[in-house]
């Protein structure tokens, strides 16, 4: 596979957010706002790109038999970087992500890929395959959480001052607003989802229709006789 099919496969063909509909629960959980989703995403990114990389490297050192265990330890070990690191360099925001870092060793999109590319190819190759896995479902999650917080709030980017100190979330909506909150609960998660899936699916059906027109030949003239 060619890193431009990896980079598709993990953004949009393979998505494990739209198409794999894997890590559900962090994916609905966390994405009530832009910035709370980002977080959460960009740290999956990382665990996904260095321990796919990881494992590449020491799949030949790994016996078959406790690969499963082994990979286990291998994410954990990273997901406690990340853990560690946020809590001393972005705190707010780590109090508010709460139990889903750590979940992250649970996630099953971080095994799956682990498991079934990262054990069976190079390791930049792997880490590339990681990185656009996890950067795939970053986007569903900062789409989903901007939509969310759009219309639940009228607003973008609460919450921002946790990452950069001093800056303040951006009203779009008139102040006097008065807010959705039935998107910004579970069922509004559920429902956002479902629409960004059907717009996915329609984008899909709709390039599947062109690239078929594109290869059927022309109609052939038809010549009038008197």
């Amino acid at each position: 596979m060619t890193y431009r099919a990896i980079i598709h496969n993990g953004l949009w063909k393979q998505n494990s957010g739209l198409v794999q509909l894997l890590g559900m629960c962090p994916l609905l959980a966390m994405s009530n706002s832009f910035v709370n989703a980002a977080g959460l995403g960009l740290a999956t990114v990382f665990v996904m790109a260095l321990s796919n990389w990881a494992v590449s490297v020491l799949r030949s050192l790994i016996p078959y038999e406790i690969r499963i265990p082994v990979f286990i330890l291998v994410i954990a070990a990273l997901v406690t970087v990340v853990d560690l690191a946020m809590n001393a360099w972005l705190h707010d925001l780590y109090n508010v992500l709460g139990i889903f870092i750590p979940l992250i060793v649970t996630n099953c999109i971080v095994l799956a890929r682990v498991e079934a590319y990262a054990a069976k190819n190079p390791p930049i190759a792997s880490a590339l395959d990681g990185a656009m896995m996890g950067l795939g479902l970053t986007l569903v999650l900062v789409v989903l959480g901007g939509i969310r917080e759009f219309i639940g709030t009228g607003a973008l980017f609460g919450g921002i001052e946790m990452i950069i100190p001093g800056a303040t979330a951006v009203q779009i909506l008139p102040a006097d607003y008065p807010g959705f909150l039935t998107v910004i609960l579970p069922p509004g998660a559920f429902f956002v989802l479902g629409c960004l899936i059907a717009v996915r699916n329609w984008l899909d059906a709709r390039a599947a229709r062109r690239a078929l027109a594109g290869t059927q030949p022309p109609a052939p003239l038809q010549i009038a006789t008197a």
